[in-house]
């Protein structure tokens, strides 16, 4: 909500035309309310979110960012950055606040010989793919194309090359960011370490990122890859032979689970709409004509009712799931990074996604095991390299009137099955609501160290506007 604070600052913003101050010192966008592309601009991802802010810059460049945060340190405004727009939580968005919208700047530069590509904090992970797959190469991003790269990268990361290369942040090489008093600084291995390190999971704590340098590695242009559904009166058979499958794959092997209603998707017949399903999504990405004997114990497992494992582009696979994640519904998750699936998770997750409420909600389990492992848990701020799955308990609607029940159905389910966690939790999935608990379960031991990088880059708390870590005072 706006507070009474607010409203008499952004009524004291336009008395003294600062506003027009800050317009003529842009390259970019200022947009205002009531303004056209003011709604578009501030409307996000996650529906539940309907939030105001006072102005919101549109850079181009990095002087625009540069003198966005200027204006809101100036005039004391809560500020919020936007990338792709995608957070749970909302925190693209405050009340009353400055919006940095940094969806103009989408370059992506490859340079193939280097396996390297430099892009900027407003592309989203399609615009990554795209431009990477050009030359087969690809980097660690989450599975929803539509989601921005930039928080993804800041709270850690993870998708479908996490078996193989890590999280999304032990891929990053470099970042370019604005700092709370207006400096541009770089940060690398070799640069600003500690700054460095906390960028890699710390969030968006520390300043404006305007762009990272990733890791490249040879996938695709062509994997196998695709959902394989059955009925979901199977699905104790198929997520016991999920079980065993997953502790056993090759890190280039990656297969998802998730309980729901079968969606009117093509590929499945339409007796099975609206019934519930037990479905893998499935991505090899080693040499391609060795991906049959690979995928093979899956395709003949059972009756399936649906089956598209096939090749295909990594691209294809990369949007797979943008239909199950639609911007304008409703979203409320809880999730849990897990040691391992066992027996009695299972069946939790069968008994739970037996009283789904709406039919676009899912459990999910992904596997995040093998290369995460292999560095040590101080590493970057990400941490959490004890986890071997991803819990994600999703709950999806459209109608307000609904909120209660959704959100209620998948707080019992994570209630029942947090006792498998491994005590920590992916920061870039924690819901509005949760607070400074939840924090600490995401960072764990690198908490601590956290708070001083914090509290040397930003003693001020400038950037507050997203999972915070507080600095001392």
């Amino acid at each position: 909500m706006t507070t009474m604070a607010n409203k008499a600052q952004i009524g004291k913003v336009v008395e003294r035309k600062t506003l027009d101050n800050l317009r003529t010192r842009l390259r970019g966008e200022l947009i205002l309310p009531g303004t056209p592309g003011y709604d578009e601009s501030r409307s996000i991802w996650n529906a539940m979110i309907d939030r105001r802010p006072a102005a919101i810059v549109r850079p181009v460049g990095v002087p625009d960012v540069v003198a966005g945060i200027q204006f809101a340190r100036e005039e004391g405004l809560p500020l919020s950055i936007k990338g792709g727009g995608h957070n749970i939580a909302g925190l693209a968005v405050a009340d009353g606040g400055l919006m940095l919208d940094l969806s103009l700047m989408r370059g992506v530069v490859v340079d193939p010989a280097a396996r390297t590509a430099r892009v900027e904090a407003g592309s989203l992970l399609g615009d990554v793919d795209r431009e990477t797959q050009t030359h087969g190469l690809a980097t660690v991003l989450g599975f929803v194309s539509a989601t921005g790269v930039a928080g993804l990268t800041l709270g850690g990361g993870f998708g479908y090359l996490t078996r193989r290369f890590g999280w999304t942040s032990d891929n990053v090489l470099s970042v370019d960011m604005v700092t709370a008093d207006g400096r541009t600084v770089h940060a690398s291995a070799q640069e600003n370490p500690d700054l460095f390190w906390g960028l890699r999971g710390g969030g968006g704590n520390f300043g404006v990122v305007t762009s990272f340098e990733y890791k490249l590695h040879p996938v695709g242009p062509e994997v196998m890859g695709g959902l394989i559904a059955w009925r979901g009166d199977d699905a104790p058979q198929v997520l016991e032979m999920y079980r065993t499958l997953t502790k056993q794959a090759p890190p280039e092997l990656t297969v998802a689970a998730m309980l729901r209603m079968a969606p009117p998707a093509p590929w499945l017949p339409k007796e099975m709409h609206g019934k519930p399903i037990v479905a893998l999504l499935v991505l090899y990405t080693g040499p391609v004509d060795e991906a049959e004997k690979h995928v093979a114990a899956i395709k003949g497992f059972g009756s399936p009712v649906g089956d598209v494992v096939q090749r295909r582009t990594y691209v294809s696979q990369q949007s797979m799931l943008d239909a199950t994640q639609p911007k304008g519904r409703r979203y409320y998750w809880k999730s849990e990074y897990l040691p391992g699936v066992e027996p009695e998770l299972l069946a939790q997750a069968i008994a739970h996604a037996g009283r789904i409420v709406s039919p676009n909600s899912a459990v999910v389990l992904f596997p995040v095991d093998g290369a995460i492992s292999l560095l040590p848990e101080d590493h970057s701020a990400m941490g959490n390299r004890d986890a071997a799955y991803v819990l994600n308990i999703t709950s999806s609607w459209d109608r307000a009137d609904d909120d209660g029940s959704n959100i209620e159905w998948a707080r019992a389910a994570w209630q029942d099955m947090r006792r498998f966690s491994t005590g920590g939790t992916y920061i870039n999935f924690q819901t509005a609501d949760e607070g400074e608990e939840r924090i600490l379960a995401a960072y764990g031991r690198n908490h601590g160290r956290l708070v001083e990088v914090k509290t040397k880059w930003d003693p001020e708390n400038l950037f507050r506007m997203n999972k915070n870590i507080v600095p001392r005072p």
